[in-house]
């Protein structure tokens, strides 16, 4: 095409004005819309081979190496649909300009042994510059290359299909390359992001190339003779990427390797008939025929205190169902050791809690559990004794509290003596008592002699709860359930019941749309985050969040005789911030409510509810509501808000403009087009009671702008908005209440926001009192499991003693807990303390070390232990490790693999389900390869079959389980338990968790965060930007400089190296 003189010539020429195009593209934010109409102009005018337009598209830029923008591949989307570039031409470019390339060291020095030879070919011009974060880029790209080939125009030729195939070949050797560096720096140089992104981008390239493989094209371009050499390049590459991907789906590793022993041996016969002769004896041997020597099980008091601590260690997770099939399989039906180990397990996870000095933040959910959770199971325990399996709960309970520490959870007279400053474990071993007695399970002498003092206590005057008593009277009488609602500190057996009520009554309220009533009962749970930790105690999450959704995804209130709309407002605000409470909280996702719909009100405020939108991007409508809010609130003369405005612009269209409406506000603060004082009077008007739940996504956008790179005006701007937000000159009682509701819920992210402004500032005086602001909001923000960043580095083992070098780091730790659980279950002192552990440690280490890491870890550590006395403990210890339930998953995963590649259908839609692989998948997988382990490591490979057979054991379902907790918490007596009702419960729950999906809709993969959109001329000026972009005339590229288009195209390295 370009092989005349003239044509060549003109490359520079074409090439110079293809890079101002692409330039201006990206400076002047220009959309997809319009980059479709111009691409083709200046493609007529210019003509470039698709190699060198995809090689400018994706090129680092000037002054810009960190991360591709977020508008190129919007761009190379609308390329690849004018086939203006191919699969080839993009994987090649992609490629080249990897941050993988900078990630293998070794792959480095081959680069640079090779350019020796090339010095003076080279010398003219400068390195190829590689992007320092691509992944996520090449995460999109590799998904939006899959969807060509599935619509059949990734590969249309056989030139095509050789060319995608050798650069599938070098992708899969880089990726293997880079794989082997991270894996020897578990905690070192490349942050856990990097890995994280890594892993994502590594996984939808797999996809792409499972779709390469069965491409039409490419399989008769294999059949002929020609294409041998690329047929052993691709086998070569897939036998060592194999061996780096064991953290995928079992099913994605399975296709390849059918591909790689079936489908591409097939074409050389001959050495395919060799690979299934050496193989044939063992594929005969199944993993269930594989025998291992036995090892006795032992049921340690270790296993239980690991698997309750990663229960209640984020999100309370301890599904009756799931808890109950645990302890059925763990004790084989002895419900009588059953609840010894239960009440042991319990308390030794407070008493670690006192140990670590965790506080009464987290003390106060453990106390709960022991005195209001664990005395309702050993209730439902006793109504499963038979004669073959009797129960006696004063034995049980007197056997247990016989082995709990007295120095710890001392009698009423020992409390006296106690020396700690912890008061969240002061008179347990007491509460505990009265609550068994509360609930039948001891009587009053019992109580006395377990205590050994005449005691002050008594049972509450109230008696039992009934839960339907509670239903009832709360709804005849609404301050009842705002007293219910405070009764959820008391540690005295009635809690449960309690918080049952209360979620029934929100369900009740929701269902029939008394809006009045359910403000008043949100507002006060979302000012009481701990109080939400005991409601998820005893109740789903969904069962009270799903109703609340449907509640504000369907909201009426706008009659036509409507008088008021501020009274509207202030309802959907108030039941909004609960939501968002128990969401951040507890890093709830739409899927994990339940949401199936994109579209929906709330799918939309998760998911984007805190980006701006360019003010082109807004409808009319939207336009119209955001003028008029912006007149309200910042127009002295308008009269403020008013009802016109309100009955115009429902809530859910007010709470989704928010962050466009600051993002305005902070343009107008940062270029002085408003006062500081106009700025002021309009955040009166949202702090207050009307208005405040919108500071959530608004604080949460104002989060996102100060991670920039340097202080500029516009973040001067934030800083300031957030002092007259956080710290307002007056404000109500009550909005003082909503607005530390409103802290609670963005301490977190927004503390990390100003911590990063702060050290790109280190001069500003501004931002240390908004953090001594959010001090006491902090440690109230987040339980989702996640350790903080002095757990991380204690962990890691960043210094060792006197600041000498690290000792073994994370690995190192993570065998010294496994150590420390087995030392302890195998001599366990009497009224001795467990040893120091959370479940925080193992999460973080299966997020930044991996599963299969993480996993071999363990086994490492297992097989060290296969012939020693404490073996049976090890293998315990390490099975409730894999078995504990994982409160950073997600709850709509269990579709996530099987819908992949479904979900990955529109380019801008959400990207495809993803998660991390479990342990329990990774040592599944492990056992699924024994073979090639046992080649190498016998005893490794009959440890993981052990392993495995373990956990398996452990997790599968009984035939028939009875309920752990009675469903509504209505009586305890055995005879009132339906234990039909209860399974029948319990398997339409599960039926409505395997029905959720999670929503592929409303993220734009490439979208624009909004921080420079928009026409910073005024706020009202504003509604009427485009962007600016002029392209009209003749030369429409006449203002572009040349002067950043570097040397001579014609001397240009157009090789992938």
């Amino acid at each position: 095409m370009f092989g005349s003189g003239s044509a060549s010539a003109a490359l520079p020429v074409a090439a110079a004005q293809w890079h101002k195009f692409l330039e201006r593209a990206r400076l002047r934010r220009l959309d997809q819309e319009k980059f479709e109409t111009f691409a083709p102009i200046i493609s007529s005018k210019h003509r470039l081979p698709p190699v060198y337009v995809a090689d400018l598209l994706l090129r680092t830029t000037k002054g810009h190496v960190d991360f591709l923008d977020p508008r190129v591949p919007q761009y190379l989307q609308v390329l690849l649909k004018l086939k203006l570039v191919d699969t080839p031409s993009v994987l090649r470019a992609l490629y080249k300009y990897s941050s993988s390339h900078t990630h293998a060291p070794q792959r480095q020095r081959q680069q640079q042994e090779k350019g020796k030879g090339k010095e003076k070919e080279g010398a003219a011009r400068g390195g190829i510059v590689r992007w320092t974060h691509s992944y996520a880029s090449e995460e999109l790209i590799f998904w939006r290359l899959h969807k060509e080939l599935q619509q059949g125009t990734g590969i249309r030729t056989p030139r095509e299909a050789i060319l995608v195939v050798r650069l599938i070949a070098q992708w899969m050797v880089l990726f293997t390359d880079v794989a082997a560096a991270f894996s020897q720096d578990a905690f070192g140089a490349v942050d856990l992001q990097t890995k994280e992104e890594m892993a994502m981008a590594r996984q939808a390239f797999i996809v792409l190339v499972l779709e390469v493989c069965n491409s039409p094209m490419v399989l008769r371009t294999f059949e002929k003779p020609a294409a041998k050499p690329t047929r052993k390049k691709l086998a070569e590459a897939l036998g060592g990427f194999m061996p780096s991907i064991m953290g995928i789906p079992a099913e994605f590793i399975s296709r390849l390797e059918h591909f790689r022993t079936q489908t591409l041996a097939g074409f050389d016969p001959d050495e395919k008939k060799d690979a299934v002769e050496v193989n044939s004896y063992m594929d005969m041997i199944g993993l269930d025929s594989f025998q291992v020597p036995p090892i006795p099980t032992e049921n340690s008091r270790a296993g239980l205190y690991v698997y309750v601590h990663a229960a209640l260690v984020g999100r309370p997770m301890l599904d009756d169902t799931a808890l109950f099939t645990y302890l059925h399989n763990r004790y084989q039906g002895d419900i009588q050791t059953t609840a010894v180990q239960l009440i042991l397990a319990s308390f030794d996870v407070l008493a670690n809690a006192v140990f670590r000095n965790e506080g009464p933040k987290t003390g106060h959910l453990l106390k709960s559990y022991v005195v209001n959770k664990v005395p309702l199971i050993l209730s439902s325990l006793a109504s499963t004794s038979s004669p073959m399996y009797p129960f006696d709960a004063e034995l049980c309970i007197t056997q247990a509290l016989a082995q709990v520490d007295i120095n710890v959870f001392p009698t009423l007279s020992g409390m006296f003596d106690m020396n700690s400053n912890s008061s969240f474990q002061d008179s347990v071993r007491q509460d505990f008592c009265f609550s068994c007695q509360l609930h039948g399970l001891l009587s009053s002498t019992a109580t006395e002699s377990l205590l050994g003092d005449i005691t002050y206590q008594s049972l509450p005057d109230e008696g039992r709860y009934v839960k339907e008593s509670l239903v009832q009277s709360c709804l005849e009488d609404s301050e009842r359930a705002q007293k219910l609602i405070g009764e959820l500190d008391n540690m005295n057996g009635n809690t449960g019941a309690a918080a049952q009520a209360i979620v029934e009554v929100i369900v009740s309220l929701c269902r029939n749309k008394e809006t009045m009533t359910l403000k008043q009962l949100c507002g006060q749970l979302a000012s009481r985050p701990l109080s939400l930790d005991i409601l998820l105690l005893f109740n789903n999450h969904q069962k009270i969040l799903h109703p609340l959704c449907e509640l504000l995804d369907n909201w009426g209130g706008y009659d036509e005789d409507q008088g008021e709309y501020q009274p509207v407002y202030e309802e959907f605000g108030s039941i909004l911030l609960l939501l968002l409470a128990f969401v951040y909280r507890y890093g709830l996702t739409p899927a994990d409510l339940g949401i199936r719909s994109g579209d929906s009100f709330v799918s939309r405020l998760l998911s984007k509810g805190h980006l701006s939108r360019p003010l082109e991007d807004l409808t009319e409508q939207e336009n119209s509501h955001l003028g008029g809010w912006i007149r309200g609130l910042f127009d002295s003369e308008g009269g403020g808000l008013g009802d016109e405005l309100m009955s115009t612009c429902p809530p859910q269209d007010f709470y989704i403009l928010i962050p466009t409406l600051f993002q305005q506000m902070v343009l107008a603060l940062g270029t002085g087009n408003i006062t500081e004082d106009l700025v002021r009077g309009g955040l009166e008007y949202l702090v207050d009671i009307l208005l405040l739940p919108s500071l959530v996504p608004a604080i949460l956008y104002l989060s996102n702008h100060l991670w920039t790179t340097c202080p500029t005006a516009q973040q001067r701007a934030v800083i300031r908005i957030l002092q007259l937000i956080i710290r307002p000159a007056s404000i109500s009682a009550d909005a003082s209440t909503m607005l530390s509701s409103v802290l609670n819920i963005v301490a977190k992210p927004l503390e990390h926001a100003l911590r990063t402004y702060q050290r790109h500032d280190p001069t500003s005086q501004e931002v240390e009192p908004i953090l001594r602001a959010l001090k006491e909001n902090i440690p109230l923000s987040r339980r989702t499991g996640g350790a903080d960043h002095s757990e991380l580095e204690s962990w890691a083992g960043a210094h060792g003693p006197n600041n000498t070098a690290a000792t073994g780091g994370f690995p190192a730790t993570l065998r010294n807990t496994v150590q420390s659980l087995v030392q302890w279950a195998q001599n366990p002192p009497v009224n001795g303390m467990p040893p120091p552990y959370t479940h925080r440690q193992i999460l973080a280490a299966s997020k930044m070390l991996g599963a299969q890491r993480f996993l071999s870890i363990l086994l490492e550590e297992l097989k060290n232990h296969n012939e020693s006395p404490s073996a049976g403990i090890a293998y315990d210890v390490i099975t409730a490790i894999v078995c504990a339930p994982d409160v950073t998953s997600e709850a709509s995963t269990s579709a996530a693999t099987s819908s992949l590649q479904d979900a990955a259908g529109a380019f801008g839609a959400l990207e495809p389900p993803q998660r991390r692989i479990t342990l329990r998948e990774a040592l599944k997988a492990e056992a699924d390869d024994w073979k090639r382990i046992q080649k190498s490591d016998s005893a490794m490979a009959e440890t993981v079959v052990r392993l495995h057979r373990r956990v398996e054991a452990q997790m599968v379902p009984p035939p028939a389980p009875p309920p752990m907790l009675q469903p509504e918490l209505t009586a305890l007596s055995g005879g009132e338990i339906a234990l039909g009702d209860a399974i029948a419960a319990a398997a339409a729950a599960d039926q409505n968790m395997d029905a959720m999906s999670l929503d592929t809709t409303g993220l734009d993969a490439g979208g624009d965060l909004g921080l420079g959109a928009g026409d910073l001329g005024g706020l009202a000026s504003a509604t009427g930007s485009t962007g600016g972009l002029d392209l009209g005339g003749d030369d429409i590229f006449g203002g572009l400089s040349t002067n950043d288009f570097g040397a001579d195209f014609g001397s240009w390295e157009m090789e992938l190296t």
